[in-house]
């Protein structure tokens, strides 16, 4: 039996996703925002570096979410802080309860290289609200695609949910990389239903 016909036995500490690539080329119809939605989406030219990290660990800590948080100010400043990433926060009761990052650095091209909410507003119809947000300012854009990767390690719901914002998968892959729990990235205690090995 080769690995791709079966079971692949990890090392201790390593972790292993399956990730799912998804594109769009034209802009779809958008989804009906929840009535009288209480967000703000705030534009950040250049975000504290705390500021980005702490929404994005509250957003991504249980969802294993470790990469930026393993760089370090100088590394992650000339991604977010590039005049071609664009990051944006989804504001609630004056609080940062989404993130949003645009990354157009490449000709005619987005990816959407964080997207999500807080626990809290899962189910809230505030991730629908987001995504509007992002269609409307990366269409108004000339660019000829739009895409996105999630992985397993992802709320359960967010493949179905790219796919009915619009996106369709075009490739998928196993991603296997240290247990950012084990470096002391995250606490031991993040992403309960994934066990530390």
């Amino acid at each position: 039996m080769t690995p791709s016909d079966g079971y692949t036995e990890l090392p201790a500490g390593k972790l292993a996703a399956i990730v799912t690539s998804l594109e769009m080329s034209a802009r779809p119809a958008l989804r009906p925002d929840p009535p009288a939605a209480p967000w703000r989406l705030d534009h950040h030219a250049r975000i504290d570096l705390a500021q980005f990290r702490d929404v994005y660990r509250r957003i991504g800590e249980d969802l294993i979410w470790s990469s930026r948080l393993a760089l370090d100010a100088a590394a992650l400043a000339a991604i977010i802080h590039d005049p071609a990433v664009e990051v944006r926060t989804l504001r609630a009761n004056g609080i940062d309860e989404g993130l949003l990052e645009l990354d157009f650095r490449h000709a005619q091209v987005c990816e959407l290289s964080f997207f999500g909410v807080t626990p809290g507003l899962v189910g809230t119809g505030a991730g629908r609200w987001l995504m509007n947000r992002a269609l409307e300012i990366v269409w108004s854009r000339p660019i000829r695609r739009f895409w996105v990767h999630t992985c397993s390690h992802d709320h359960p719901a967010a493949l179905a949910f790219y796919m009915r914002s619009g996106f369709r998968p075009f490739r998928r892959h196993i991603h296997i990389e240290d247990d950012p729990r084990l470096a002391g990235i995250l606490p031991r205690t993040a992403a309960p239903q994934v066990p530390v090995i």
